[in-house]
């Protein structure tokens, strides 16, 4: 009995009408003592409240279960996209209730202000949906659903607790993965910005020998196969397949770098997973290489349909670290795990010029072997400083350095172009978009 009567008054909530009546009863009562005409008035007030208030507790407690709420989500959230939840709701009561909605979300996404109202007329069944954020990648935890009933008196509220406790692993954006993937499957790559790039000259790899139709290109009429079927033959090119295309991934301190909530490590594995599956769509093979102080993980290159999910196992795992990159035993993972030429994608950050110097030599030497691309940031904050007009002589200063940085980035993008080594220089919105559009050009271009 004491445990029942714990929780009547623990899930008893006053609102704010009653409190409104309460007063209005004060007011009456202190009106009578200057004014007696007023009689019982205030009494019939209070006792008439009271009387509904006693009216609103058997209607919200006569049924011991009178809503039911779960959540509704996904089985894992996507880094960086809007993720869609929903709170499914049913009334068991048997008139109209107002209905508010807590959902206990974790504490990453530091919100406090949760709180969903609604209407649910007699069985009405209702799904309310809302959108979470998340931009870190780990575990976030959710709690419980708390919903609070209110009669059509609305003087208090029941709250009903639904423990529904449950762990959701936020991955690499793979939501927007599955959307450069249905543009790609769709032909419409064009329309999220991805540039058509025309082929040039003829693909290096033979498909067949086949008759020759009227329009067929003259050129690859196959004259000795011509002289034995006696009639003309040509032969059929494809697309070539089976390229290798490796993401290097620098996790050192240089990308711990913050933007709109990401790091850059963030956006550079968001774009690493489009970038594979994309690749895998060309039906060319996907790899992954990890690096800060050590080698962190090795994915050889395949196009197995497992592919993306083992590069997305990896990814989600993958952590920042706090050194400098060991240049030279990357350079030694990529001479023994990659045996064949390959498009390597080195995502890294350079803040100046004598950064890249230390890792040039490296740099020329994987060049010689593969062909490489280097991706590194745009600084966004230091360019909006130095687009800003300067008031005094301290600003002036710090304009001048900013330019001096910004200009480094440009200078970086030429030494390695004397190097025979490719770059993209972007801001991190863009990176997914320009590493997908440099990767089709290479391919159209047979550099690879």
């Amino acid at each position: 009995m004491k445990k029942v009567f714990k929780l009547f008054y623990t899930d008893l909530f006053f609102t704010n009408r009653l409190f409104t009546g309460l007063g209005s009863c004060v007011v009456l009562f202190l009106f009578a003592f200057f004014f007696p005409w007023l009689g019982i008035i205030p009494q019939l007030a209070f006792f008439t409240l009271l009387l509904l208030v006693i009216a609103d507790v058997v209607m919200l407690y006569q049924v011991s279960k009178g809503i039911f709420a779960k959540r509704h989500a996904p089985e894992r959230l996507s880094n960086s996209d809007d993720n869609e939840l929903g709170i499914y709701l049913e009334n068991w009561y048997p008139f109209n209730i107002n209905v508010g909605i807590i959902d206990e979300i974790p504490f990453q996404f530091q919100k406090r202000d949760i709180w969903f109202k609604t209407t649910l007329k007699p069985q009405q069944r209702k799904l309310i949906n809302y959108i979470l954020r998340p931009t870190r990648r780990g575990e976030y935890e959710f709690g419980a659903i708390r919903v609070y009933v209110m009669s059509a008196l609305g003087l208090i509220r029941r709250r009903y607790n639904f423990s529904q406790g449950e762990t959701l692993a936020v991955y690499p954006s793979f939501l927007q993965m599955r959307k450069y993937e249905l543009m790609a499957i769709s032909n419409n790559l064009s329309e999220i910005g991805i540039k058509k790039i025309r082929r040039l000259g003829h693909s290096l790899e033979f498909e067949q020998v086949k008759n020759y139709v009227p329009g067929d290109d003259y050129r690859t009429i196959n004259w000795k196969a011509t002289a034995r079927q006696g009639n003309l033959m040509t032969n059929s090119y494809t697309d070539e397949k089976s390229q290798h295309v490796y993401c290097v991934i620098d996790k050192s301190r240089a990308m711990k770098m913050p933007f709109e909530g990401l790091t850059l490590l963030d956006y550079a594995i968001n774009a690493s997973l489009v970038l594979s599956n994309i690749a895998l769509l060309k039906e060319d093979k996907a790899g992954l290489i990890t690096v800060a102080e050590k080698i962190g993980a090795v994915v050889a290159a395949d196009r197995r349909p497992t592919q993306i999910n083992k590069i997305l196992e990896v990814l989600y795992k993958e952590k920042t670290r706090y050194l400098e990159t060991n240049m030279e035993l990357l350079y030694a993972t990529i001479r023994n795990v990659i045996k064949q030429r390959s498009l390597v994608v080195f995502f890294t950050n350079y803040e100046s010029l004598s950064a890249l110097e230390r890792q040039l030599p490296f740099l020329k030497r994987i060049a010689k072997f593969h062909l490489l691309l280097v991706v590194f940031f745009e600084n966004t904050e230091l360019k909006k400083v130095s687009e800003q007009p300067a008031a005094d002589v301290e600003g002036i200063y710090i304009q001048t350095i900013a330019k001096k940085f910004e200009y480094d980035k440009k200078l970086i993008v030429k030494e390695l172009a004397k190097y025979n080594i490719q770059s993209i220089l972007t801001t991190p919105q863009n990176l997914t978009i320009n590493t997908i559009n440099r990767y089709l050009e290479l391919k159209a271009r047979q550099k690879i």
